[in-house]
């Protein structure tokens, strides 16, 4: 047997990984990472269709999610998800205003209720993403006529993804959805799924954000309208 020569082993790890990156099979069970999402805006028509993102980044950590959506690098959204603290914080970064409020979990409940929705589970299933995601009918409760399909998956190890949105019943990540934010209802779908080290600085309220209340925010979303 032809022995194998020692300069020759670090090439055929170099070549393993090479090749295993190239499957372009996802990673599996990850509990930090990178969740890249296409989005679109349900009605076209709305006044700030035009400021919508065509996508989002969600990092998670530790069970703590950050979603970050610009509009041109002009208008930019973060909302940053905290299970333990039970809190959301909405930042908005336009041009010199930064602008930051956050959430409790009663403020959480009222505003979730504005988008209440009623799930009736399926035995279907799709991939997205390279995951296995199950299949739901999500319909309004204020309009049951309005119906669409939600996958969620559970092939992530995360915890609570979802509870500070209205889909907190389902218990894994969710790979294509529907949400509604400052009026302005949106759809998405994740379109990849990489596993990264993300610093704990994205998960903390930078300081030059100015604290603001649910008022002052609305006041300021209206004022592109």
């Amino acid at each position: 047997m032809r022995s194998i020569k020692p300069y020759t082993i670090p090439l055929i790890v170099v070549l393993a990984l090479f090749l295993t990156a190239c499957t372009g099979e996802p990673p599996t069970f990850i509990s930090e990472g990178v969740i890249e999402y296409d989005a679109d805006v349900i009605d076209e028509t709305h006044p700030m269709a035009t400021l919508a993102p065509g996508s989002m980044l969600l990092k998670f950590k530790n069970n703590t999610y950050i979603a970050e959506m610009s509009t041109m690098g002009f208008f930019t959204t973060h909302f940053l998800a905290d299970p333990k603290k039970k809190t959301l914080i909405e930042m908005v970064k336009v041009l010199d205003v930064k602008n930051a409020y956050i959430e409790d979990e009663k403020a959480l409940a009222i505003e979730n209720a504005d988008y209440k929705l009623n799930f009736t589970h399926t035995k279907e299933t799709k991939v997205i993403a390279g995951y296995l995601c199950k299949k739901v009918i999500a319909s309004k409760v204020s309009d049951p006529a309005d119906k669409f399909e939600v996958y969620y998956t559970e092939g992530l190890n995360v915890e609570n993804a979802n509870f500070a949105n209205p889909y907190a019943s389902l218990k894994g990540m969710l790979m294509e959805y529907r949400l509604k934010k400052f009026g302005l209802e949106m759809s998405f779908k994740a379109k990849s799924v990489k596993k990264e080290d993300v610093p704990d600085a994205e998960f903390e309220l930078p300081p030059y954000y100015k604290i603001v209340t649910k008022e002052e925010m609305d006041t300021f979303f209206k004022s592109f309208e």
